[in-house]
């Protein structure tokens, strides 16, 4: 089994760069989707390539246009969908997306970035503390869960290109890292991480100063599982070859 995580920074701007078309050649069975910015009925084009695909498809949009949402396409059908979280702020800017299947659940997360300023920095630690506590909640339920998205966070300096200049950056702020690692090991396993222990593997690069092509990125994209589903790990990539957006896809694969 073949599942993706992507902020497509804009599903319909990432389809104008060949997201389909690489898509179906990927033929993942389910895929997390991140910053998809629309309403199902503002792109009825993809919606039908999608179906075309041969996924369902469900979405947890942001009230505010153009901004946030979570998707979650699968090929194999749910068994239930949960659509936010209950927390009013967090449910209004479209960030967790929850489908269970027959062995496990997974869940399509998009943490807030706080690098707009204090206000959205103070956002961000709201959420962590309140998701800290639902997920211990969603894990008594659902203890096979995957939960992928974009945590906009690096956990070590291994996962930034340079950790000394980037020390009072957020996403790599020291509550930020500790928060992190007491997520992990509370149990969590960092599915990448677990394969694959190399420097510079990133997942997002800034658009400014030809960055990506430098290879100066920062990786804020994660497959989390609980610790029940390490035997069902198989393999975990990077794909940094996918060019829709200025996040690449992770691929986790399954027994």
């Amino acid at each position: 089994m073949k599942i993706i995580s992507y902020n497509v920074n804009g599903i319909r701007a990432a389809a104008t760069k060949g997201l389909f078309n690489w898509l179906q050649a990927t033929d993942a069975d389910m895929i997390c989707l991140q910053e998809v910015k629309a309403l199902q009925e503002q792109i009825p084009e993809i919606i039908a390539l999608i179906e075309q695909l041969g996924y369902h498809h469900y979405w947890f949009a942001a009230e505010k246009k153009g901004y946030s949402g979570v998707a979650i396409l699968t090929k194999i059908k749910p068994n239930n969908v949960t659509y936010g979280c209950g927390e009013s702020w967090i449910d209004a800017e479209g960030r967790i997306l929850r489908t269970d299947f027959d062995n496990f659940s997974l869940m399509s997360v998009y943490m807030p970035s706080g690098s707009s300023g204090d206000e959205r920095q103070s956002k961000k630690y709201d959420f962590m503390r309140f998701f800290d506590v639902y997920i211990d909640g969603i894990r008594k339920d659902c203890p096979n869960l995957i939960i992928s998205g974009d945590y906009n966070i690096c956990h070590q300096p291994i996962d930034i290109h340079n950790p000394k200049s980037n020390a009072n950056s957020s996403g790599f702020l020291p509550e930020e890292r500790e928060w992190m690692d007491f997520f992990i090991k509370n149990g969590f396993i960092d599915s990448f991480r677990h394969f694959n222990k190399d420097p510079h593997q990133y997942t997002w690069w800034s658009y400014r100063a030809g960055a990506r092509g430098k290879n100066l990125g920062w990786r804020i994209d994660y497959h989390l599982v609980t610790l029940p589903m390490e035997e069902r790990l198989k393999n975990v990539r990077i794909l940094p070859d996918a060019l829709h957006s200025d996040h690449c896809p992770v691929l986790l694969e399954l027994i």
